[in-house]
């Protein structure tokens, strides 16, 4: 895989890369990583979130009213 990015953006991953005595290749996918991990645990929460609502719809929609 190829990636073009925007010259400043290469320019902060090569310090952080320098910085942490890695390759940028290093860091990308360290940063891809932790992306995809973020995005997994998000998708998680809304999924329990409309569970939870589904459950306990009824006892919402009481709280609502009152």
């Amino acid at each position: 895989m190829t990636v073009r990015l925007p010259e400043e953006l290469d320019a902060q991953l090569e310090a952080i890369a320098r910085a942490r005595h890695i390759s940028k290749h290093a860091v990308i996918i360290e940063a891809a990583a932790r992306f995809a991990n973020s995005e997994s645990k998000t998708d998680r929460v809304l999924s329990l979130a409309d569970e939870i609502t589904e459950r306990y719809a009824d006892t919402l929609q009481r709280l609502e009213d009152a």
